[in-house]
């Protein structure tokens, strides 16, 4: 076995040369070698994946390896394809043996005999895929966090981290996963991303549930089989958003609050991080008599302007009834902390809740008022 676990090591040199300019050497005999290397990496995969002990330690070794530090168990199963796509993408690679290597991807060894594609088609509809997301992108016509681009790069990184759990079977190693993945992003871009999975999340559950009931009207089997698969995805993207609060507190920053309201409004862990996070940069406001209105005490600390504030909680009680009551309880309290107070000026959360409650009462004459036309 200690034979074995010194050849994985070199799976992460593998990688490295596929990608360097020392393939500009190769002839087909050596590429041939590095392709059965693959292989044979793949038929490691495949032997041990169903041994949950020599899995771990296969996965212990190539986690030592560098410079890629993604590299575990299932990255095995796909070492051909990885070092195929690698060579196909270096221009280093001499023309005699590029011609091999796609001889070789176009008629795999054993290629038929198995129920997944692992050849050519695989990296070419991988290769498209990856084209098409980096079209330059329109103006969107959907409302943020729903464009299409968005929402394919969300489902692809629930249906990975889905693979890593069947595959490794434990949510550290999935949490790893996910936290190397998210820090190769842009921050931006990471939690655009991870806002929109855990969306998906809650609406493709909500549309299975009501397919359960069109179908036999009380039989939730398969639903709730799901929605546990679903809860414990969602807790891997939770984990990775609320384990550091300077990165919660950039989420927060970067989304737009109807969308941080309505992941508000179906988790609840967010929720509370969210309502404590707001609290933290209400209390860094100060009242300015001579302006008549609430400003940044220190700009260095104060994330939000009074306005800013005060939509983020607005939009918090446009949500669910659960999520509204939570967030005026929560402003009831913040104001009985202060002094109870009654007047303006004198506590951010008197005032904002005045100012909330008054919103949410137009909005409920208005509702009555059109229920009374109808």
């Amino acid at each position: 076995m200690e034979v074995v676990l010194g050849q994985v090591e070199q799976l992460s040199a593998l990688l490295v040369v596929s990608r360097s300019a020392l393939v500009r050497d190769w002839d087909s005999l050596t590429l041939d070698r590095a392709l059965e290397w693959a292989r044979y990496f793949q038929h490691l995969y495949d032997r041990f994946r169903a041994r949950p002990e020599l899995r771990e330690a296969l996965g212990r070794r190539l986690r030592r390896a560098q410079p890629y530090p993604l590299l575990g168990f299932p990255t095995l199963g796909r070492c051909p394809q990885l070092v195929g796509l690698a060579l196909l993408e270096n221009r280093a690679l001499p023309p005699a043996a590029c011609r091999s290597l796609l001889r070789s991807l176009l008629q795999p060894p054993g290629a038929g005999t198995g129920p997944e594609p692992r050849g050519l088609a695989l990296l070419a509809r991988r290769k498209a895929a990856a084209c098409l997301l980096a079209l330059p992108r329109r103006p969107p016509r959907c409302p943020p966090g729903q464009e299409p681009q968005l929402q394919a790069e969300a489902q692809l990184l629930l249906n990975r981290l889905r693979e890593e759990g069947q595959e490794v079977g434990e949510a550290a190693g999935q949490l790893r996963w996910l936290c190397g993945v998210l820090e190769q992003l842009p921050q931006p871009r990471a939690f655009e991303v991870v806002a929109a999975a855990l969306a998906l999340l809650k609406q493709g559950s909500g549309a299975e549930q009501a397919g359960d009931r069109d179908r036999d009207g009380t039989s939730l089997d398969g639903y709730q089989a799901n929605a546990a698969e679903d809860g414990c995805t969602a807790g891997l993207l939770l984990s990775w958003l609320l384990g550091n609060q300077e990165r919660f507190s950039a989420f927060c920053l970067c989304l737009p609050c109807s969308l941080l309201a309505f992941l508000a409004g179906h988790y609840s862990q967010l929720s509370r991080s969210y309502l404590d996070l707001l609290t933290a940069w209400g209390s860094h406001l100060l009242y300015d008599p001579l302006q008549g209105r609430w400003i940044k005490s220190c700009f260095d600390k104060a994330e939000l302007s009074w306005e800013e504030l005060r939509e983020r909680f607005r939009c918090l009680c446009q949500g669910s009834t659960l999520l509204k009551e939570q967030t005026q309880a929560a402003l009831k309290l913040l104001k009985t902390q202060d002094g109870d107070f009654k007047v303006c000026g004198l506590s951010v959360w008197s005032d904002l809740l005045m100012e909330v409650g008054l919103i949410v009462l137009i909005g409920l004459s208005a509702l009555v008022a059109t229920s009374m036309l109808l």
